[in-house]
């Protein structure tokens, strides 16, 4: 709970204490004998928790009147509750004011966590830049780096800009800008952009664009700036007062002028048409309904899912169309040995141990995928003269035997031939790596991003929801993209793509979505840096929580807390529930209240019956609100 909101649950404790205190004080024989001048003392002391509890709200009345902008719910509240004043219905005035207040701070806690800025939290933005002035390294912003300067990037830090290796070679990490897991390699005369990582050689490179036209740059700018042009739901509240409060305010000036302009009865009339606002003031509607949302937002948060709001809870329910990321969401993000092509005369299981004994000392993630295949502890003892060359693969002795194992550029480094591949054998989008002893092909190994077991059957219980596109957008290879969409059975499948470019297909999928229906929303899916653009641009983020960065995290709407994507049609039948749980207290609100205030007009109820219109009603709506707390 935040300061403000916990300012807030004092003052309401506060004010309900104080109007216990003037209730039982206000009962006294002393009191309510007083006359003249000081028949208003309990007037005074209702005030008190009075002006405790609302004095917010009579501001913001006060400064919607200013600005022109006064029909909203706080100048109904604050005329409605005045009214009860005026015509002696002091604690009344006061209750209506605690219960509204009480119906803010639930809508507060639900939205309350409003997130840091995503700026702050994306990490991909290189802090330094080592140019090369004169033959001497010096450190600067990058932003004062000139384009056509060479630089000089270390193992382990990111690249400063976009240009051209013009010396060394290296692996890169490209994950926080692509998606893709398995690292780039990179030579001289190779284009290689900013924010990526140089996983391992000295590179030397030649600056092509100036920082503020970078990738990084750019992801950036994407991700503050989409987050502002995001389709928010409006509140209920204030779309519904839009129409209500002017319609209140008029019928109930009419009723104060018309009706004495033929009877003269003006005290009376005045009197009616201030019960008739303290009837139509919608308490059961701002409690209710915020606090249907955060019951909505818990029983979500018992299932693992975390909403940062009540708007994207009622997104999710019109959601139609689901955009899925696909390394680390629809697949592991782990790779993986997915088949083993052992030449004639080897096993599986030797092909297997030798790759391992191989691979033992390198952190790259193949190497590690082939030792978790192997099962078994490789025996250090049998390696020697250990040389792993970037971007190619391992060169080394094993039993007094030269092995390599690695790519095709290695086996063409030593001089082995290899054969054609078996594409029946080799699954699609896999890397493929080869193994060779004393110059001789022994087989190749071929390496899969795992797709996660849930995935599937996710993709069906979403299918079963209702939701009519389910589409995939990813940095992967075509290829790999293709067999994972096919796999899954999705309808789309969009690959080759850098941040901006899932943002512009993202804005396509949207627009169509939006000209077919509306009111329809559009999800996207996503766990890494380079979705954090994506996640803020579509009408809701979802973001796995477990693995996910937290850019991504905090430029999502929804976080799923242990990366279940079967967590997503769960949320959607919650999310349904709850809207429906929502319309049943709106249209049981406003029909109550439409009975009640028709009786005022023809002066046939009373404040009692005024009193169960407003607060009553309230009780029913937040009783039955509560039941979106079982999620």
């Amino acid at each position: 709970m935040t300061r403000k909101q916990k300012k807030v649950l004092i003052r309401i404790i506060i004010a309900t204490l104080l109007l216990i205190a003037v209730a039982a004080i206000c009962t006294l024989p002393v009191i309510q004998g007083l006359t003249g001048i000081a028949a208003y003392l309990p007037l005074v002391l209702y005030l008190i928790p009075y002006l405790t509890i609302g004095y917010d709200i009579l501001y913001a009345a006060v400064r919607g009147v200013a600005k022109g902008q006064m029909l909203d719910e706080n100048f109904l509240m604050a005329l409605a509750t005045i009214g009860a004043l005026l015509i002696g219905e002091y604690a009344e005035a006061t209750f209506v004011m605690l219960f509204y207040q009480v119906g803010e701070l639930f809508q507060s806690i639900a939205v309350g966590r409003s997130r840091r800025s995503i700026a702050t939290l994306m990490d991909i933005r290189p802090e330094i830049a080592h140019v090369l002035r004169d033959g001497v390294v010096v450190d600067i912003d990058p932003a004062a780096v000139a384009v056509g300067e060479l630089l000089v990037i270390h193992p382990g830090e990111r690249i400063p800009l976009d240009g051209t290796v013009t010396s060394g070679s290296s692996s890169l990490d490209t994950a926080a800008l692509t998606g893709e897991s398995v690292p780039r390699h990179v030579g001289v005369g190779d284009h290689i952009i900013s924010g990526c990582i140089n996983e391992s050689g000295m590179l030397q490179m030649r600056a092509e664009c100036s920082f503020e036209n970078s990738t990084v740059a750019r992801v950036l700018e994407l991700v503050e700036n989409t987050a502002a042009r995001k389709s928010r739901s409006e509140a209920f509240i204030t779309r519904f007062a839009r129409i209500y409060t002017p319609a209140v305010v008029i019928a109930a000036l009419l009723l104060a002028i018309v009706p004495p302009l033929f009877d003269g009865q003006w005290i009376a009339w005045i009197e009616q048409a201030l019960s008739f606002l303290v009837v139509s003031c919608p308490c059961a509607l701002v409690i209710s309904v915020p606090l249907s949302f955060f019951g909505g937002i818990g029983g979500a948060a018992r299932h693992g899912v975390l909403f940062k709001g009540s708007g994207y809870l009622e997104a999710l329910a019109q959601c139609d169309t689901i955009v899925f990321d696909k390394t680390g969401t629809l697949t592991r993000g782990t790779f993986a040995v997915s088949a083993l092509l052992p030449a004639d005369g080897v096993t599986e299981e030797q092909l297997s141990e030798l790759c391992a004994h191989a691979e033992q000392f390198s952190d790259h993630p193949i190497a590690r995928s082939v030792l978790a295949h192997y099962a078994q502890a490789p025996d250090p003892a049998r390696v020697t003269d250990v040389r792993e060359i970037s971007g190619e693969g391992i060169l080394t002795n094993i039993d007094g035997a030269a092995v390599a194992v690695g790519n095709t550029r290695l086996m063409a480094r030593i001089g082995v031939t290899l054969p054609l591949p078996d594409e029946s054998a080799i699954p699609p989008g896999a890397t493929v790596i080869y193994a060779a002893r004393e110059g001789c092909y022994l087989g190749a190994l071929a390496i899969s991003d795992e797709i996660k077991p849930e995935a599937s059957d996710a993709i069906t219980a979403l299918k079963r929801c209702g939701v009519r596109r389910l589409v995939m957008l990813t940095g992967d290879r075509k290829q790999a993209a293709e067999a994972v969409g096919a796999s899954l059975g999705l309808d789309e499948v969009i690959s080759d793509c850098l941040p901006a470019d899932k943002v512009d297909h993202l804005e396509a999928v949207i627009e169509q979505v939006h000209a077919r229906d509306g009111r329809a929303k559009v999800a996207f899916v996503g766990d890494g840096i380079n979705d954090a653009p994506v996640l803020s641009r579509a009408d809701i983020g979802i973001a796995m929580g477990a693995m996910g960065s937290d850019a991504a995290i905090e430029a999502a709407d929804m976080v799923l807390m242990d990366d279940a994507l079967q967590k997503i049609p769960v949320a959607m039948s919650i999310c349904r529930r709850t809207r429906r749980i929502v319309l049943q207290n709106i249209v049981f609100a406003l029909a109550v209240k439409a009975l009640v205030l028709i009786l005022s007009l023809l002066h046939i109820s009373n404040l009692w019956l005024a009193v169960f219109a407003d607060v009553g009603v309230a009780v029913i709506a937040i009783c039955n609100a509560m039941r979106t707390l079982r999620g």
